[in-house]
């Protein structure tokens, strides 16, 4: 039970998030066992943050 519903969280905030995603591009959401725990707001949050990260290309030092 737990399980489906950070599926069903994790579904909804990627489909919020998939424009922002390039074209061609493949992204694996992993659920750690600190998902069953966070709320629907920490899961967007952390995705978000993660996805942000993708769409700004690679940091060069």
């Amino acid at each position: 039970m737990v399980r489906n519903t950070v599926r069903r969280r994790l579904k909804a905030v990627c489909a919020e998030f998939l424009d922002t995603v390039p074209e061609g591009t493949d992204v694996v959401i992993r659920a750690l066992p600190a998902s069953a725990s966070a709320d629907f707001a920490d899961l967007r949050s952390d995705v978000a943050r993660c996805l942000n990260r993708l769409v700004a290309g690679p940091v060069r030092a």
